[in-house]
């Protein structure tokens, strides 16, 4: 586990169904847990720290977080998908403010629960779901996870990144990648004006 700024942790752990490094986050001012995963074989006590709520970026990352059996939100949209879980979920929307500091911002381009969240600690970060992701750049999911028509999906990302810009930022935190912990804001505007 690794500190990408102040009160941000974050850990990377292979996921068992993709195969890939996805990466979890613990605001530890809150006590939140975003996309939580935990290695294999390991409990909430890993982390040496308390967990008082789990918050998803998008549905499918239900990941460990029944583990922790803490109160678990997902966006309102991404209820349905879930109810058939072992799992009680409350949704959120944009606007909420789900934590002190950590507020729900319009995106729900890849799919309507896939949610952008920004946290009002230090410079201000960013947390992102699967509409980007960051594996040595900042890059759109692969086409085959974007539907039909994976080029106007790509378009719509772009578009609902654009008013995230005005937000106030400098850390990137994405649910598939790496994080970036300073730069951000910079390194997502050169992303979106190489796309428009």
């Amino acid at each position: 586990m690794d500190e990408v700024v102040p009160g941000i942790l974050h850990w990377q752990v292979r996921h068992p169904n993709i195969g890939i490094e996805v990466s979890s986050y613990l605001l530890s001012a809150t006590a939140t847990a975003l996309d939580p995963i935990l290695p294999g074989g390991e409990g909430p006590d890993w982390l040496g720290h308390d967990v008082e709520q789990v918050v998803l970026t998008v549905r499918h990352h239900l990941r460990s977080a029944s583990d922790f059996e803490v109160p678990i939100l997902v966006h309102r949209s991404g209820l349905r998908e879930v109810a058939g879980e072992a799992v009680e979920v409350q949704g959120y929307e944009a606007g909420d403010e789900l934590a002190p500091g950590l507020r729900v911002l319009s995106f729900g381009r890849i799919c309507a629960d896939d949610s952008a969240l920004h946290i009002a600690l230090g410079p201000g970060a960013l947390a992102f779901g699967d509409g980007i992701i960051n594996y040595g750049e900042i890059g759109h999911p692969p086409d085959q996870v974007l539907g039909e028509d994976p080029e106007a999906v790509k378009a719509d990302i772009v578009e609902g990144l654009v008013p995230l810009l005005d937000e106030d930022f400098d850390v990137l935190l994405f649910a598939h990648g790496e994080p970036v912990a300073r730069g951000g804001k910079e390194r997502l505007r050169e992303f979106v004006e190489s796309r428009s």
